[in-house]
């Protein structure tokens, strides 16, 4: 059969005659879009190079939680804690991990670069423990102090306090005597024992002094497992060197006086590559002190203004100023201390520290009675301190009455002198206020204990003394005692002289002490008295 589309058509022959030579047109595409490829990519990578010039890495800056810090740029310095992040603050964003923490390891090159900047701070002459710098310390760094040294000490209660309605003003008190130790330096001593290079923390600290600071040393060191050894001279009491040594402290009696311990702690610490250590005003030290200021500014609100003790060793008073005008510049800080040891004033008026004073009573004062130790703390006392008072001994027992009595707390000098300054009336301004006052220690012995709460209660006229002469018969001692019992007086000691009598014969003196409510209530015990035996005579105090 025939195709009805006709006939095939016969296949076109090939061209016997060559075209010209030019590669496929797919070949062509393919190149020019490598090449573009190539030249974003070289664009992209200078661009990237230029912005790394720019600035720093990120990573220099920040830190993941899981991996330690690398050795990045040594001078920069570390984002501060935010004043309003502060009062929000708490235990509770530790342990709920919303605070991120990180271990820092110095290696090869760059351990050698920071010990050699260490080196080349200014050592004090009269000083031979730690460096003390001679800036003034900043508000970051007690913020750091506080958020290293939170779990080490107490945050302690700053409480409304009964005292309030009776000196006319609202009072909250601040007792670090609750530390561990039973005092506020605790917090300067453990920042300071933590700062110190790993190296010195295997060799050791030595110190020298029975002091708050030697305990607190002699305690932390002990819990970060620091070699801690106490030079102490053999007038010392049994009690001090008993509690040293219970804290974990190695103690050694040299000497009879504090001179002769430190000559003696210095050798030791020469021979033996150990860290002498002593109260001073290094910014690590008065950093952990500052902390205090903060936990009274997040405790308290609307502050008026906050006592602290001063005298020599003004670190406190200086470190917790710092902070709290940084806070809150209307905040007055004052600071008390001994009207018979007026060093801190004296060193203002000179501008610089005064150290040729000596204290009679230094058992009873402490710490107060310390010296001027450096111009730091005593720059920072003049540029943010309001107002330095002196309240007199008697002004200082009958606060540790008051707070014995209203607060069940027992202080020495140096926790009760801050209210001293309210007992003397020292500070009328602070009328209608809201004020907090620092109770710092409580470390007082027994048998100061017993002295000063008798002296005390003769001070406030709690406890009064009286002689008179009667008759040698029976039934006139009964009267007197009568007398006595009707004006609700209690009869503390009551003793008769029958020999050494100068009146006539016959007739036996005594002698009564007893025990009144308060000052009205003496009065009138001394007015039914004289009305009944005109010729008695009261032992004034």
């Amino acid at each position: 059969m025939v195709s009805p589309r006709g006939p095939p058509r016969a296949r076109p022959t090939d061209m016997t005659t060559p075209g010209p030579l030019l590669p496929p047109y797919g070949v062509v595409v393919g190149v020019l879009l490598h090449l573009v490829v190539y030249l974003v990519a070289v664009l992209y990578r200078d661009d990237n190079k230029i912005k790394k010039q720019d600035a720093p890495a990120l990573c220099d800056l920040h830190c993941c939680k899981d991996e330690p810090i690398r050795n990045g740029l040594i001078g920069q310095k570390p984002p501060s804690i935010n004043p309003e992040r502060l009062k929000d603050f708490g235990e509770e964003d530790y342990l709920n991990g919303d605070v991120k923490t990180w271990e820092m390891k110095i290696v090869s090159r760059n351990e050698e670069l920071l010990r050699d900047a260490l080196s080349r701070i200014p050592q004090s002459s009269s000083r031979t423990s730690l460096s003390s710098s001679n800036k003034l310390i900043r508000f970051e760094d007690i913020s750091a102090a506080a958020f290293k040294i939170q779990c080490g000490v107490q945050k302690t209660p700053c409480m409304y306090s009964r005292l309030s309605k009776q000196y006319g003003m609202d009072i909250y008190l601040k007792k670090e005597f609750l530390q561990y130790t039973g005092s506020v330096k605790e917090r300067g001593v453990l920042y300071l024992l933590t700062s110190l290079p790993q190296d010195q923390q295997r060799k050791g600290v030595i110190v020298a002094s029975d002091s708050n600071f030697s305990m607190a040393v002699a305690y932390h060191a002990s819990e970060l497992r620091i070699p801690v050894f106490v030079i102490m001279s053999t007038s010392t009491s049994p009690a001090r060197v008993k509690m040293c040594r219970e804290y974990g402290a190695m103690v050694i009696s040299y000497g009879t006086t504090a001179k002769d311990s430190q000559t003696h702690a210095r050798r030791l610490a020469q021979e033996n590559a150990y860290l002498y250590l002593e109260e001073e005003d290094s910014a690590v030290y008065l950093s952990g002190l500052g902390t205090v200021g903060l936990e009274v500014y997040e405790q308290v609100p609307k502050l008026d203004a906050v006592i602290f003790p001063a005298g020599g060793h003004c670190g406190l008073l200086a470190g917790s100023a710092a902070a709290l005008k940084h806070l809150n510049p209307r905040i007055s800080v004052i600071g008390v201390e001994p009207e018979s040891f007026p060093v801190l004033q004296q060193s203002l008026k000179a501008g610089h520290p005064i150290e040729d004073q000596a204290c009679s009573n230094h058992h009873f004062y402490g710490d107060v009675s310390g010296l001027c130790f450096g111009s730091n703390s005593l720059q920072l006392t003049g540029k943010l301190v309001d107002k330095v008072v002196a309240v007199r001994e008697e002004d200082i027992l009958i606060s540790m009455l008051r707070l014995l009595e209203y607060e069940r707390a027992t202080v020495d000098a140096e926790g009760a002198i801050g209210l001293a300054a309210l007992v003397a009336g020292k500070l009328p301004e602070l009328k209608g206020k809201r004020v907090a006052i620092v109770i710092c220690s409580g470390n007082l012995e027994l048998h100061l204990l017993q002295q000063c709460i008798a002296r005390a209660l003769t001070l406030d006229n709690r406890v009064c003394r009286f002689s008179l002469v009667l008759s040698d018969s029976p039934g006139d001692i009964s009267k007197l005692l009568e007398i006595l019992a009707r004006e609700e007086a209690r009869v503390l000691d009551i003793k008769q002289e029958h020999t050494f009598v100068t009146s006539e014969l016959f007739t036996v003196e005594v002698t009564c002490t007893v025990e009144t409510r308060d000052k009205i209530h003496t009065a009138q015990l001394r007015n039914a008295l004289l009305e009944r035996y005109p010729t008695a005579t009261w032992t004034e105090r």
